[in-house]
């Protein structure tokens, strides 16, 4: 399992992959030949990737990540605080959501976003489980994570973005969703670094990630360089949406 995401290669059997619509040039998006990796759709000329399924949520719980990741120093950059409202996009198997919500209490909340129906199920025992601190798994949708306007002060995003079918679209309803001078949080494996075991397609820029996220009513903060493989690229609000 480590060694097929390491190459980035996608699980098979995911749901997730609708092609309901064509490739609109005008938006950003553009129909591509397919690569081994990749879904043969690209945003501002970067190919989307595959997602991984449901069925490799036992590599993101794997005993190695922190060693591999240093997800604590993640969690320090974040600047979490009691009665902070945190959307984990992409949130999997609650690897880091079970680690959000006890930083955000009292008073605060995490809802742990997916669109597998497969990894919300894990999310619900993962709600279930934790004790301090509130959790709420969402089913969101390709497009929308489902989440009220002006609900949340922080999104995050780890390992994610790179995967999602319809980022435009799913960059405007995080905005949306956010508070004024809300955040998003985008963690990427360093596409600037060929050391890092991890399929291009897999790994982002971040050239790339602050130009894709700025073109949506985003601010670039700050980037955190205290992780050993990936960017954390920090932006908040700046416009209503």
């Amino acid at each position: 399992m480590l060694f097929t995401f390491l190459l980035g290669v996608s699980l098979a059997g995911s749901p997730l992959r609708a092609q309901d619509a064509p490739a609109d040039a005008s938006s950003g998006y553009t129909q591509v030949e397919a690569t081994r990796d990749g879904i043969g759709k690209a945003y501002m000329g970067r190919e989307i990737a595959s997602i991984m399924g449901w069925q490799g949520a036992q590599w993101l719980e794997r005993r190695e990540r922190e060693r591999e990741e240093r997800g604590s120093r993640l969690l320090r950059a974040l600047d979490l605080a009691p009665g902070m409202t945190v959307a984990d996009i992409g949130a999997g198997s609650g690897y880091f959501t079970r680690r959000i919500a006890p930083r955000v209490a009292p008073g605060g909340r995490v809802y742990a976003v997916d669109v597998q129906p497969e990894m919300v199920a894990m999310l619900r025992e993962v709600a279930a489980g934790v004790e301090d601190g509130e959790v709420v798994p969402v089913l969101g949708g390709a497009r929308d994570p489902n989440l009220e306007p002006g609900s949340i002060d922080l999104a995050l995003m780890v390992d994610v973005y790179h995967e999602l079918e319809y980022p435009a679209e799913m960059l405007d309803a995080l905005v949306r969703a956010l508070k004024p001078g809300g955040r998003v949080v985008f963690v990427e494996y360093r596409a600037e670094d060929d050391a890092v075991p991890i399929k291009p397609l897999h790994k982002m820029s971040e050239r790339q990630i602050r130009r894709e996220a700025e073109a949506h009513g985003l601010a670039w903060e700050r980037t955190v360089g205290s992780l050993r493989q990936q960017h954390v690229v920090v932006f908040r609000r700046t416009q209503d949406r």
